[in-house]
């Protein structure tokens, strides 16, 4: 049952695995399933290129992380680390000195360890991060081009722009 288990967390998620087990009747909750490969990560030995992904995830939230390695071809796990200060990181990469790039997240505990056990790697922000940047720039943007209260006109009657706070007298004289 372990194995299927460890195959199955391997090829989705703790918690997807979970939810199909569930549906085979099987109770298992997405935290046994971290405990059941943590107990058996030594055996799990899989193959993974020059690429990585890098990004600490929750034994139990607010309490206790680990780091959790990641293949960057197949995106399948390839270590489990305790901890997410980057010294874990750190020891796992000068023993794979091989890695070309990795892709992390802003955590500064992580560039470090790369940037100390692989000064030649490449280092790329992850696609969620880079994501989570491009929105808070247009929410920004947004938020000095476009004013917070826009009055809807009554009727036939003029738009209210003079109280928009992006809108200046010259721009006002231009509109109307």
């Amino acid at each position: 049952m372990e194995d299927f288990i460890i195959t199955l967390a391997l090829n989705t998620s703790c918690e997807g695995t979970a939810r199909i087990c569930k549906q085979m009747n099987i109770n298992i909750s997405g935290d046994t399933v971290i405990k059941i490969l943590l107990r058996n990560a030594k055996s799990i030995d899989p193959e993974y290129g020059e690429f990585i992904g890098v990004d600490d995830w929750a034994y139990k939230k607010g309490h206790t992380y680990g780091t959790i390695i990641c293949d960057g071809a197949s995106h399948k796990p390839i270590a489990l680390l305790d901890g997410r200060d980057g010294s874990a990181l750190k020891e796992w990469l000068e023993r794979n000195q091989h890695i070309k790039t990795a892709t992390r997240d802003r955590a500064s505990s992580y560039a470090k360890a790369i940037e100390e056990a692989l000064p030649q790697a490449m280092q790329i922000a992850d696609r969620f991060h880079l994501h989570q940047n491009l929105l808070k720039a247009i929410k920004d943007a947004l938020g000095r081009e476009i004013p917070a209260k826009i009055m809807i006109p009554i009727a036939n009657s003029a738009p209210n722009l003079a109280d928009s706070p992006a809108m200046d007298e010259p721009k006002l004289k231009k509109m109307c």
